[in-house]
């Protein structure tokens, strides 16, 4: 198995450097090809979105956009999918941001009773609270 980092699977999602775009782009084919598991963290996701948002200026709904085809991939794995699934099912309706969605996903799959916050749009996720 082998993990992308936040470059690559930036690169990949929006091609603004062709060469890097076909270098991603041979990677994830050659490693499925042999059968290895190609894995994006949810650090590599939580730093790919911060890229996307700030640097690249793509909307909510792009960027939506581009992660709900990456779970659309059979190719590639994702570390506590269930909770990128939930985090990004959040973030749709939601004006918190995508980090605390999915800080908020990930302690829940980790039976947290909670997530205290003192961030007034987080405290508006379920299961958050003001510390």
């Amino acid at each position: 198995m082998i993990g992308l980092d936040t470059n690559v699977l930036v690169r990949f999602l929006v091609r603004d450097d062709e060469g890097q775009f076909e270098r991603a782009r041979r990677l994830l084919r050659r490693e499925t090809s042999r059968g290895e598991p190609v894995l994006i963290s949810l650090l590599v996701l939580l730093e790919t979105e911060w890229v996307l948002r700030s640097r690249y200026r793509l909307a909510k709904a792009e960027i939506l956009g581009a992660f709900s085809a990456l779970l659309d991939s059979v190719e590639l794995n994702f570390e506590d999918e269930a909770s990128l699934e939930q985090a990004l099912f959040l973030w749709r309706d939601s004006a918190a941001q995508f980090a605390d969605c999915l800080i908020g996903a990930r302690h829940w799959a980790l039976e947290c009773r909670a997530t205290a916050s003192f961030d007034a749009k987080a405290l508006r996720l379920p299961g958050f609270i003001g510390a």
